[in-house]
């Protein structure tokens, strides 16, 4: 369902420059279709033309249907770039989850937030860690015992572990060559970092947080919310997104951390006058995501890695993408493309004109 729904986008980003190449298309098969006009019989005649009349018909006249966010005029719209929040940091320049790779989102990327995940340790520390069931510690480091959770394992023993090798091994998005040799050398040597370390971090650039909290305990939720108090960090400098479902009433009466609600909690976002949304990019369409920010909704979207995404999103009103390819959204300046409707309204009679001009041409030299 996702694929359809990642289809549709790309053909919504796309539908001005299809039409224009099925405009182009028509005209060259206009060639053959009088040709084979003049060389048959007269009753096929009438079939062949009437068949083509109505594709031609239908690839001119398809503008009418065609609804693309970047179909507007961006000197007349205040079109603010969507804010980047770091999928476990920067994960195409660093090892995910580690603290090379959330410093290198925030000095080579700007993010404006660290996304991550939480677990607690044996002994109650949370740490960062994607991974929580089979291939829990498996895929990202080079532990040798099996291990189902984190509650099983001291923090001094998850930190034992390297968290980087994997990384250089592997190469998962194709990105190791970008490194220099000191860059790697670094990688290599990457632990499991705590929660606490990267509050730290995140104060030293003023970048706020959210995370996925994993929880195997029934205290891990109180757990993690007093980690994050007792680090004294300030909260107009450092805001804590609280994404997890759970137990958030005890969350928003012990802090005053922002709450973010998912796509299944829309009616207890209105209830309790949310005003942050996070959800996939296949679960909201852009008329949607426009109208939640009509109403002062901020929606962020994830995982948005490509860039036509990022374009389309950025047209829509996006307030914020989670993303891995930080380093390249980072350095665009605006959408890959946007048009006037004017101008598109123009450019579309110009192209439908000269295409019918031409097949007329053709039409009489077959005569």
């Amino acid at each position: 369902m996702e694929i359809v729904f990642i289809a549709k986008h790309n053909v919504e980003y796309t539908a001005p420059f299809l039409q224009f190449g099925a405009v182009g298309a028509v005209t060259l098969l206009s060639w053959l279709v009088f040709w084979t006009f003049n060389q048959i019989q007269k009753r096929s005649k009438f079939l062949i033309a009437g068949l083509f009349l109505i594709l031609s018909a239908f690839i001119y006249l398809c503008p009418l249907l065609i609804h693309s966010p970047c179909l507007i005029d961006i000197k007349e719209i205040n079109l603010t770039k969507p804010d980047l929040w770091g999928h476990r940091g920067a994960p195409m320049l660093a090892p995910e989850n580690t603290m090379m790779s959330f410093e290198r989102s925030a000095t080579e990327c700007k993010v404006k937030v660290f996304e991550t995940d939480v677990q607690l340790s044996k002994d109650r520390i949370p740490f960062l860690m994607h991974d929580n069931k089979g291939e829990f510690l498996k895929r990202t480091t080079n532990v040798t015992q099996s291990v189902s959770s984190g509650n099983q394992v001291d923090i001094s023993e998850l930190q034992s572990l390297n968290a980087g090798k994997w990384f250089i091994e592997n190469d998962p998005f194709q990105t190791v060559h970008l490194l220099n040799k000191s860059q790697r050398e670094t990688a290599e040597t990457q632990t499991i970092p705590t929660l606490r370390q990267l509050l730290k971090l995140a104060k030293r650039h003023n970048i706020s947080i959210i995370f996925d909290l994993y929880c195997n305990g029934s205290n891990d939720t109180e757990d993690t919310v007093k980690e994050i108090l007792n680090s004294n960090i300030s909260h107009k400098l450092v805001n804590i997104y609280w994404l997890p479902p759970q137990n958030r009433e005890y969350v928003k009466k012990t802090s005053n951390f922002t709450h973010v609600y998912n796509i299944t909690e829309t009616s207890e976002m209105d209830k309790q006058n949310g005003t942050h949304l996070n959800v996939r990019h296949s679960q909201l369409n852009t008329d949607k995501i426009r109208n939640l920010r009509n109403k002062g909704i901020k929606v962020n979207l994830h995982v948005v890695n490509e860039r036509w995404m990022f374009s389309l999103l950025w047209c829509a009103g996006a307030s914020s993408v989670t993303t891995n390819n930080c380093q390249v959204f980072s350095k665009m300046e605006q959408p890959d493309w946007t048009m006037a409707p004017s101008v598109y309204i123009t450019l579309w009679i110009s192209v439908d004109a000269a295409s019918i001009l031409i097949m007329i041409a053709v039409f009489v030299y077959h005569r």
